[in-house]
C-alpha cells in the first residue's frame, strides 16, 4: 500500500469519523508497512494505540478495503523510546511527540479534542425507573443550557448502571439546544493523556488555555486520576477556573467522592459542594421496563420474530448484575432466535444465555461479606467475628450482620454461627439497629449501598 493509497483512505474516513475524530486519533497515526493481509501503523502512544484500537479498528479497515487494499486486520504500535508509561511523567521528555498530534488551539472555530459520543446514548433511550430518576431529573436541568443550582453534577455508581448514558446524553442535548456552546466530554483517563502530552510537547499553556475555554466540562471516570500527584493538581485549577467563570461541569466515577482512595481531599471537597447523585443497582421493574424498550427496537430489526410470554420477565428477574449485561443477553437472544429461525421461548433463552444466567448465580458468602465489611471500615477480621463490643466494631459488625441476611439466604442462626457463635437474637438486634439507622444516617446508607455493589458485582 502506497502513501498515496493511504492520503484517500484518510480523505474518506475523516468524512465518515468527522473532523474531531480524525484530527485526534486518526491524523497522528502513521503507516509503517501492508505485509500478509496486516497494515502495521505506529502510534504516538499507548493510549491513542488503544484507543484507535478499540473505537476506529473497524471503519480503518473498512475504508482500506474499499480502496482496494487486501487487508485482513489492523496492528498498530508504538516505538519503545517514546511510548508513556503506566506511570504518570513529572516532566517534559526531550524527544516531542509528531507535530499532528499536538493539542487544538482554543481559537474560534477549533476543535474540541473530546472522545467521541455514542448515537445510541440518547435521553430518549435512556428507562427512567426509581433507582436512576434523580440523576436522570438533574442531568436533563443540566441538559437545558441555562444556569443551574448545583455545580458541579457528580453522578456516581456501579458498572453499567448509565452514568456514561446519562454523559453522552447531556452533550447530544446541547449540541441540538445550544450549538453555541463549547461542550467537551472526555475521560478522565483522556484528560491525564493531554496533560501529559502537553507536558512533553511544551505546550502546557496551549493545554490551559484549551481547557479553561470551554463553556460546559464532562469528565468520565474521575477516579482514573487517583494517585496522579501533577494529573490532580491541573484538573483541580482547572474547575476551580471553570466554576470561577460560571461554567458547568459534570463528573461521574464508581463510587462518592469521599470513597475513592487516594483522591486529594481538596477535589472531593470541590466535588462535594455541588449536587452528588447515586445510581442505584437497578431493581425487578427498572429492568423489565429496559428489556421492553429495547425489545421494541428489535422488533424492527427483526422482523416476524415472535416472543413468548414471559421470556422477558424470566431476564428481568435472573439477570440483575447490571443493565449492559442484560442489554447483551437480549442482543445475543434475538440474534440466535433469528439465524435459528425459531420462537424466543423460555427454553431457547436457558439454552442461549447458559453462561450468562449461570454467573448471575454467583452466590454470595457469609465470609465475603466479612471479608469486604473490615476492609471497608478498617478493622480486622478476627475483631468482627470475635467478643469486642467497642463501637467501631460493632457497627460494622452489624452492617455485615444486616448485608448477610439481605444477600444471602443463610438463617439466623446460621449467621450467629458464622459471627463467632452468637444467638440469633443478637444477629436480629443487629439488623433491626442497622435498619433503623440508615434512613437517618447518609453515611451509613452510602456505605451499604458501596458495599452491595462490590458484593454484587
Amino acid at each position: 500500500m502506497t502513501d498515496e493509497t493511504w492520503g484517500r483512505v484518510c480523505d474518506e474516513l475523516l468524512k465518515s469519523v468527522g473532523k474531531n475524530n480524525y484530527s485526534t486519533w486518526i491524523a497522528p497515526l502513521r503507516l509503517i508497512e501492508m505485509s500478509e493481509g496486516i497494515a502495521a501503523f505506529e502510534a504516538p502512544t499507548k493510549f491513542m494505540r488503544d484507543w484507535v484500537s478499540r473505537n476506529f479498528a473497524e471503519p480503518i479497515l473498512r475504508e482500506l478495503r474499499a480502496a482496494g487494499v487486501a487487508a485482513e486486520r489492523i496492528d498498530i504500535r508504538v516505538p519503545a523510546l517514546r511510548a508513556i508509561p503506566a506511570a504518570e511523567i513529572s516532566k517534559p521528555a526531550v524527544a516531542p511527540a509528531p507535530a499532528r498530534a499536538r493539542v487544538a488551539r482554543p481559537v474560534d472555530g477549533a476543535e474540541l479534542p473530546g472522545a467521541p459520543l455514542d448515537a445510541r446514548f440518547t435521553f430518549d433511550s435512556f428507562v427512567v425507573g426509581k433507582p436512576n430518576e434523580l440523576a436522570h431529573a438533574a442531568a436533563r436541568r443540566v441538559a437545558e443550557g441555562g444556569p443551574v443550582t448545583f455545580n458541579p453534577l457528580f453522578l456516581y455508581g456501579g458498572v453499567g448502571l448509565g452514568k456514561t448514558h446519562l454523559m453522552h446524553a447531556i452533550a447530544h442535548e446541547l449540541q441540538i439546544r445550544r450549538p453555541d456552546l463549547r461542550v467537551l466530554y472526555l475521560s478522565a483517563e483522556q484528560f491525564m493523556y493531554r496533560f501529559v502530552q502537553a507536558l512533553r510537547e511544551r505546550q502546557i499553556m496551549d493545554f490551559k488555555e484549551l481547557f479553561r475555554s470551554v463553556d460546559v466540562l464532562m469528565v468520565d471516570d474521575v477516579q482514573f486520576i487517583a494517585g496522579k500527584d501533577s494529573t490532580q493538581e491541573e484538573f483541580f485549577h482547572t474547575f476551580n477556573a471553570l466554576v470561577d467563570q460560571g461554567k458547568q461541569i459534570v463528573i461521574s466515577a464508581d463510587r462518592a467522592p469521599g470513597e475513592i482512595k487516594d483522591l486529594e481531599e481538596r477535589i472531593k471537597s470541590r466535588l462535594q459542594c455541588g449536587l452528588v447523585v447515586d445510581l442505584h443497582p437497578t431493581d425487578y421493574e427498572l429492568r423489565l421496563g429496559i428489556l421492553q424498550t429495547k425489545t421494541e427496537a428489535y422488533r424492527a430489526q427483526y422482523p416476524g420474530l415472535k416472543l413468548a410470554p414471559g421470556v422477558l420477565e424470566f431476564l428481568a428477574h435472573r439477570i440483575t448484575t447490571n443493565v449492559r449485561v442484560l442489554e447483551g443477553a437480549l442482543t445475543r437472544l434475538f440474534a440466535f432466535a433469528s439465524l435459528v429461525g425459531r420462537e424466543i421461548t423460555l427454553d431457547l433463552a436457558q439454552e442461549c444465555l447458559t453462561d450468562i444466567l449461570r454467573a448471575s448465580d454467583r452466590k454470595v458468602s457469609i465470609e465475603e461479606i466479612q471479608r469486604k465489611v473490615a476492609e471497608h471500615y478498617n478493622v480486622r477480621l478476627s475483631d468482627m467475628i470475635g467478643p469486642k463490643r467497642v463501637r467501631t466494631i460493632a457497627r460494622p459488625r452489624q452492617v455485615a450482620m444486616y448485608l448477610s441476611k439481605q444477600l444471602t439466604t443463610r438463617s439466623l442462626p446460621e449467621i450467629g454461627r458464622r459471627f463467632g457463635g452468637r444467638d440469633h437474637t443478637t444477629i436480629m438486634h443487629g439488623i433491626r439497629k442497622i435498619e433503623e439507622l440508615k434512613d437517618g444516617d447518609r453515611q451509613l446508607a452510602e456505605d451499604i449501598a458501596l458495599l452491595r455493589r462490590l458484593l454484587e458485582s
